[in-house]
C-alpha cells in the first residue's frame, strides 16, 4: 500500500471493508476484557455526609465568638487531630477492619490503608452569598462493605463534631482564665497607680495643675487681706500712741493735782458716780454699754470702800495713800482703752504673721507649679494608660464569660449533620459500565493499530495512483474486469471496480 500520496474517502473506505475483522476482533476483546476486569477487582463502596457550619445564635455584634482563626484552618488541624494513628486504631480494632491483612502487615500499614479511604473536602460556597465563611464540608468514607463505610463515615463525623464542642469550649475556658489572670495583675497595677496618685495629691495639696487658678486667687485674697490688717495694725499702734500720750498726761495731771490740792474721798466720788448713773438711766435703757460701765465702775468703788482701811478717830487719813488708791474714770478709761489696743495689736500682729505665712505658702506652690505639673502629668497619663487598659480587659473578660456561657449551652458556632451518613446500594468501584467503555475504546485503539501495521506491511497495488506512485510512469490503457471480485496469488481477497480496473504498462 502507498502512503505517500493523498487517500480519499473511497480509499478509507476500501481500507475499512478489507480490515473490518482486524479492527472488531480488538475491539470486541476490548469490551470482554474490561467488563471481565470489573468482576474479578474487588468491589469498594463510598458512604457520604455533609456537615454544615451552623452560626452562633447570638450575634457576632452582641457577644463576639472567641474562635479568631479561620474555619479552612480550624478544618485542617481537625482532620490531622481525628485522622491520626490514635483515632483510626480505635476504628480498626472497634470494626475489625483488614481482618485477612491483620496478621502481615503492622497496624501502621492498616491505619495508613484507612486514612486514604478517608476523605474529608470543605465545602464551596455558593456564588452570590455574601458570607465569606466555609459553609460545611463533605466527608466520605470508601471500604469493600457497604454497611461498615457507613458506620466509619458515622464515628468520623461524630468526631468532627464532639472535636469541634470541645475545641470550642476548652478555649473559650482557657480564654477566660486568660483574661481574669491578666485582669488580677491589671487590677494591681491600677490599684498601684491609684496610691501613687492619692499619696501625691496629698502631698502637694492646692499646688497641683487644678488648683493653679484657686492658688492665685487664694493669693491676691490673702495679700488684700494683709494689706487690710497691716493698716488696722497700724492704726491700731497710732491708737495706743495716742492713748499712751493721754494716759501719761492724766497721769502728770493727776499727781500734781495730788500735791497742790485735797483729793476726793471715796464717799464723794460714789456719790459723783451715783448721780452719773441715775442721769444715764434717764435716758437710756439697763442694757446700754454706759450704764454698764457705769454700774461696774460703782461696784468696783465700793468695794474699795469695803476693803480700805477704817481711819483712826481724831487720825488724818494720808492723802498720798488715798490718792494712790483712787483714780479718777478718765485714768480708768484710758487704760481700758490702752489694754484694747494691745490686745488688738496683738491680734492684728498675730493675724498679720499667719496672713504672711500663708502667703509664703501660696507662693511656694506657685513656684513649684511647674515641676508639679510634670510629675503630676506623668502620673495621670501612667493612671489613665492602667485605667484603660483594665477596663479593656474587663470588657473582653465579660465578652468571654458571655461566648464560654453560649459554648456550654451549645449556642455558639456549631457543626450539624445535614443529611446522615449514606449506606451505599451499588459499588462505586469498580465502574462495570466504564470499564466496558474503556475496554472498548482500548479494543478500538488497538484494532487501529493492527489495520495501519497490515497495510503498512500491504505491498498490493489497486488502482491506478498505486501503479503511478510505484513505478513512476504514466498508465497507457484500462483492462476491465468481468467480475468485481478476484483472488490474488495469496489467497486474499482484494475489491475490484465494477466497471473496470486498471494496470500500468511501460511506455
Amino acid at each position: 500500500m502507498a502512503t505517500n500520496r493523498e487517500f480519499t474517502f473511497e480509499d478509507y473506505w476500501a481500507i475499512l471493508r478489507r480490515r473490518r475483522w482486524s479492527l472488531i476482533l480488538p475491539t470486541v476483546v476490548g469490551v470482554m476484557g474490561g467488563f471481565l476486569l470489573s468482576l474479578v477487582l474487588p468491589e469498594k463502596y463510598i458512604s457520604h455526609t455533609i456537615v454544615l457550619v451552623e452560626r452562633p445564635v447570638v450575634g457576632d455584634s452582641y457577644v463576639k465568638p472567641v474562635m479568631s482563626e479561620d474555619l479552612n484552618q480550624r478544618l485542617a488541624s481537625m482532620k490531622e487531630q481525628i485522622l491520626s494513628r490514635t483515632r483510626l486504631q480505635h476504628l480498626v480494632e472497634k470494626f475489625g477492619l483488614y481482618k485477612k491483612d491483620a496478621n502481615s502487615l503492622p497496624m501502621e500499614a492498616l491505619v495508613e490503608r484507612l486514612q486514604k479511604s478517608i476523605a474529608v473536602t470543605p465545602l464551596s460556597p455558593m456564588q452570590g452569598t455574601q458570607s465569606a465563611g466555609l459553609p460545611g464540608f463533605n466527608v466520605e468514607v470508601t471500604f469493600g462493605e457497604a454497611r461498615v463505610a457507613q458506620q466509619i463515615c458515622s464515628e468520623i463525623t461524630s468526631m468532627f463534631i464532639e472535636q469541634n464542642l470541645h475545641l470550642h469550649e476548652r478555649q473559650a475556658e482557657d480564654t477566660t482564665q486568660f483574661m481574669a489572670k491578666q485582669l488580677e495583675d491589671a487590677k494591681a497595677k491600677l490599684d498601684d497607680q491609684d496610691a501613687k496618685l492619692a499619696a501625691f495629691q496629698s502631698r502637694y495639696v492646692g499646688a497641683l495643675p487644678d488648683d493653679e487658678k484657686t492658688t492665685l486667687t487664694l493669693l491676691t485674697g490673702t495679700t488684700q487681706q494683709l494689706e487690710a490688717v497691716t493698716q488696722s495694725l497700724n492704726q491700731a499702734l497710732q491708737d495706743k500712741a495716742f492713748t499712751e500720750s493721754m494716759l501719761n498726761q492724766q497721769v502728770a495731771a493727776r499727781k500734781s493735782s495730788a500735791e497742790g490740792q485735797n483729793p476726793q474721798t471715796l464717799e464723794q466720788q460714789l456719790g459723783k458716780l451715783q448721780d452719773q448713773l441715775l442721769s444715764l438711766q434717764g435716758h437710756y435703757t439697763e442694757e446700754h454699754p454706759d450704764v454698764v460701765k457705769l454700774k461696774n465702775e460703782i461696784a468696783d468703788l465700793q468695794r474699795k470702800i469695803q476693803e480700805a482701811p477704817a481711819a483712826r478717830p481724831g487720825q488724818p487719813i494720808d492723802q498720798k495713800t488715798r490718792a494712790a488708791v483712787i483714780e479718777s474714770p478718765e485714768i480708768q478709761q484710758l487704760r481700758a482703752q490702752l489694754h484694747q489696743n494691745e490686745v488688738a495689736i496683738r491680734l492684728k500682729t498675730a493675724e498679720q504673721e499667719g496672713l504672711q505665712k500663708q502667703i509664703r505658702v501660696l507662693q511656694a506652690r506657685i513656684q513649684l507649679s511647674p515641676t508639679i505639673q510634670q510629675e503630676f502629668k506623668a502620673l495621670t497619663r501612667d493612671h489613665q494608660t492602667a485605667q484603660d487598659f483594665y477596663n479593656e480587659l474587663l470588657k473582653k473578660r465579660n465578652e468571654s464569660q458571655m461566648a464560654t456561657e453560649l459554648e456550654h449551652r451549645q449556642q455558639g458556632e456549631q457543626f450539624r449533620v445535614l443529611d446522615p451518613p449514606s449506606l451505599p446500594e451499588r459499588p462505586s468501584f469498580p465502574n462495570r459500565p466504564l470499564f466496558g467503555i474503556g475496554g472498548l475504546g482500548l479494543g478500538f485503539v488497538l484494532g487501529l493499530g493492527l489495520v495501519q501495521v497490515a497495510e503498512w506491511r500491504d505491498k498490493s497495488m489497486r488502482n491506478k495512483q498505486d501503479i503511478d506512485m510505484h513505478l513512476g510512469v504514466p498508465t497507457l490503457a484500462l483492462i476491465p474486469w468481468a467480475n468485481r471480485t478476484s483472488v490474488s496469488k495469496n489467497g486474499r481477497s482484494s475489491h475490484i471496480p465494477a466497471k473496470r480496473s486498471e494496470l500500468g504498462l511501460r511506455a
